[in-house]
This record gives C-alpha cells, sequence and structure tokens, in this order.
C-alpha cells in the first residue's frame, strides 16, 4: 500500500462545471464522474430524519468498521504467510480510518434540516479501493468547507498538516482527518461542490486508496 506520499492538486485540475440540472459546480483533484454509476460495491445510506446527527459518533465508527471488515473478505489471510496477514490488517486499519473520517466529515458538514440522506460508497477495483461520500449541507457550511479544500489544493499537506496541528485549540484541527489521509495513508482525494436551486450544497468527496 503506498504511503507518505505528498498530493498537490494544480490549478488546473480545479474548475467549474456545467450545472447537474440548475446551478453551479466546482470540481477539485482528479475527480471521477463514473463512481456513483457503478453498481458492484457497498453503499450505505444515513437517514438525515432517524437519528440526530449529534448522536451518530459512535454509529460512525461502527459503520466503519463495518466496511473495513467487507473488504478484508477480499484480502484473505495464508496461516502460511506471515506477510498477508499483515496486509490484510493495514488495509482494515486504512479503510477503517477513512470511512470513519469521511463520515465525521460529512457529520460536521451536514443540515439536518434539509432532511436529505447521506451515502458512502465503497469500491474495489483491481489496484485500489475507491470510496465517495455524498451529503447536503447549507451554502453558509458548504462554501467554509469549500474554502479549506481550496486552501489543501494550494498547500503542501505535510505543512499545511502541522499548521492545522499548531491551530487544534483554535478550531478543533479542522482537516486533520483528510490530512491524515493524504500524508499518513497515501490517499488522493478528490471533491466535487454543487450548489443546488435552493441554495444548499451537495458535496461529493472521494478518496482513492491505491492497494
Amino acid at each position: 500500500m503506498a504511503a507518505g506520499e505528498g498530493w498537490h492538486t494544480p490549478a488546473r485540475e480545479r474548475h467549474l462545471q456545467p450545472p447537474r440540472g440548475e446551478g453551479m459546480a466546482e470540481v477539485i483533484g482528479d475527480f471521477s464522474e463514473l463512481m456513483g454509476t457503478v453498481t458492484n460495491g457497498l453503499t450505505l445510506t444515513f437517514s438525515a430524519s432517524s437519528i440526530p446527527l449529534k448522536q451518530r459518533w459512535r454509529n460512525n465508527g461502527l459503520s466503519a468498521d463495518f466496511l473495513a471488515d467487507y473488504v478484508t473478505t477480499f484480502f484473505p489471510k495464508d496461516e502460511a504467510d506471515p506477510a498477508s496477514l499483515a496486509r490484510q490488517q493495514d488495509i482494515r486499519s486504512a479503510v477503517a480510518y477513512i470511512a470513519n473520517e469521511l463520515l465525521e466529515n460529512a457529520m460536521k458538514y451536514s443540515e439536518e434540516s434539509l432532511a436529505v440522506p447521506t451515502t458512502i460508497q465503497l469500491l474495489l477495483v483491481p489496484d485500489a479501493i475507491l470510496f465517495s461520500e455524498v451529503n447536503r449541507t447549507s451554502g453558509e457550511r458548504g462554501e467554509a468547507f469549500l474554502g479549506f479544500v481550496r486552501a489543501l489544493a494550494a498547500s503542501d499537506p505535510s505543512e499545511m498538516y502541522l499548521r492545522q496541528l499548531e491551530r487544534a485549540g483554535e478550531d478543533g484541527g479542522s482537516g486533520l482527518g483528510l490530512l491524515t489521509m493524504l500524508n499518513d495513508y497515501g490517499a488522493k482525494l478528490a471533491w466535487r461542490f454543487d450548489t443546488l436551486p435552493d441554495g444548499s450544497s451537495q458535496i461529493t468527496t472521494q478518496v482513492r486508496l491505491d492497494i
């Protein structure tokens, strides 16, 4: 599994795209439009009305562990090969961490009053594990997260991690989970921000974890 590699999104990868219906969309990173249409894999949907958002912290961890356990079935361990067990454990740990951070980030930037489900999709391809998380939020919260993503795209992730770590007491270390995905797991991230006719924002976060 690739790890420790830096990640940077050149300005040319940050652009506006034609809207889905009405409104505008901004894409940052190597975003794949095909991921949402793939039927094989695993998708979890979280209803905005079933459980109050602030009560889902523990559920996020359970859901992330479920996705991680699901993935390990495709990487069985061989008792005669200790390396296979280590690889399985590394993959499980990475998937659990990334899924949990995506769900917690969605919670932070979701708007319960919109009553729109949050979804997370996991897909296995020959050389990678792909994640796609979609949530809806208010225009104000969407702009705040977009500002962070723009800053991330223009920064060295290692340097930005240190800056955010120093500010952890001020804003809870905003974005440290995403930065850890880049710095510690060698993941590749991309986003699509759709501004919808009602003024809300639909945020799609994609993560590619090479294996």
